[in-house]
């Protein structure tokens, strides 16, 4: 692996991430774009493996490619390919040890230090075996409860995030529940939820409408993946009061496809498929409410949807389970729903009422609030990191509304 990559590479941060650049535009791509402002970023791919382009054809570009390769000014991905079947018992360390390496040739190869090491999946552990001064676990999920969803056994993802919970010095936590789940770990974690690409969905109003959405008016929206936490009888029963909806997203094996077969064949449901993520805002032109239709389980309890501060981004009335990362932003923008009938009715009631601008105003400045340069501030804050020209400083570095201390693990 040689260098040829451009820049100033010294006090990096190397970004251990749970998706693909190319894949869903999900928190950590958001964060590795604006944590270049505070340091050169290495951007890691989950590791995947000779067969993965076999099940996901949308990958095979990108596995032609330079294994490490520049994103942009100060902001590098490396691609890492490990042998097959690297979740099964007899190759879990093979597959840690080979991604571990790449990493290490990967930073060697950009001639720089590594200041910091943020860690999302704890799968295959990175964190302290590259030098770095401050070693964080950025808990974006909980993986415990989500192995079952990836294919995975629940003992060794355990036992995955328990190396990780020793090796870490901070914890960061994306909702309220991961917040006490790592408390009750032994941590002091820091509570920073998932933000808002608030500048392009802000301009929702101005962008150009999709052409092939041939819906009636009002419209309701559902903008993301259509996958097994998805609960197809939320949507199933908004579509049969004759409501107009709208999905936008890829559909995943595991989604329950019975039940999406039936919400697509209805006249007044139309699925557009998956979209790149600066031709959302041309959909959601069409969009009247947005809806956030999530099953009960503990992972998605543990969650924070990003789409709810996207649509209320783009000035629009949310209609949500009642999750505990939603009901956590403690505003009246969004209408928490429990049970299939209540979410029918709330999202009635959002489409017959009339848009009032100062409301579009109120939810475009709450979503501001919570924009992802203010939560990667706050992040480069427990990194301990300062942009230029800043005074210096964790405080220069914490945006308004961040939690104060960023500690790091308890006693």
């Amino acid at each position: 692996m040689g260098n040829g990559l451009a820049g100033d590479w010294r006090g990096m941060v190397v970004l251990v991430a749970g998706v693909t650049w190319e894949g869903n535009r999900l928190g950590a791509q958001h964060i590795a774009e604006r944590l270049t402002r505070y340091a050169p970023v290495l951007y890691v791919d989950p590791p995947r493996t000779p067969l993965s382009t076999l099940r996901k054809p949308w990958m095979a570009q990108s596995h032609q490619e330079p294994r490490l390769r520049l994103l942009q000014d100060r902001l590098a991905r490396l691609t890492v390919v490990v042998p097959p079947a690297k979740t099964r018992p007899g190759m879990r360390t093979v597959a840690t040890a080979s991604f571990r390496h790449q990493v290490r040739r990967a930073v060697r190869a950009l001639g720089g230090d590594v200041a910091a090491v943020v860690q999302v999946p704890p799968h295959f552990p990175v964190l302290g075996t590259l030098g770095e001064r401050v070693s964080v676990h950025l808990a974006s999920d909980d993986f415990v409860a989500g192995a079952q969803l990836n294919d995975v056994a629940v003992r060794w993802v355990r036992g995955r995030e328990r190396e990780v919970s020793r090796r870490a010095d901070r914890v960061v936590a994306v909702s309220p529940v991961l917040e006490e789940k790592w408390r009750a770990l032994g941590h002091d974690p820091v509570l920073m939820t998932n933000g808002c690409d608030y500048d392009l969905f802000a301009g929702t109003d101005t962008a150009v409408p999709a052409p092939e959405v041939t819906l009636r008016r009002p419209v309701a929206g559902f903008i993301g993946t259509l996958n097994e936490r998805t609960d197809a009888d939320l949507l199933e029963a908004v579509a049969e009061a004759g409501h107009s909806v709208l999905l936008v997203g890829p559909r995943s094996e595991a989604a329950p496809h019975a039940a999406l077969d039936r919400i697509f064949a209805r006249p007044n449901v139309q699925w557009v498929g998956p979209k790149r993520h600066h031709e959302v805002p041309s959909y959601l032109r069409h969009v009247d409410v947005g809806l956030v239709p999530y099953t009960d389980s503990p992972f998605n309890r543990a969650s924070f949807p990003l789409k709810v501060l996207d649509y209320l981004s783009a000035g629009l009335p949310v209609v949500a389970n009642d999750l505990p990362s939603v009901r956590w932003l403690g505003t009246d923008l969004t209408e928490l729903t429990t049970g299939r009938q209540a979410f029918a009715d709330a999202v009635a009631r959002a489409l017959a009422t009339p848009r009032d601008e100062a409301l579009v105003a109120r939810r475009r400045a709450f979503a501001a609030q919570h924009s992802w340069d203010r939560r990667v501030e706050q992040l480069a804050g427990v990194l301990g990191l300062t942009a230029p020209g800043t005074a210096g400083g964790q405080d220069a570095a914490e945006g308004p509304g961040a939690p104060a201390g960023a500690s790091g693990r308890g006693a």
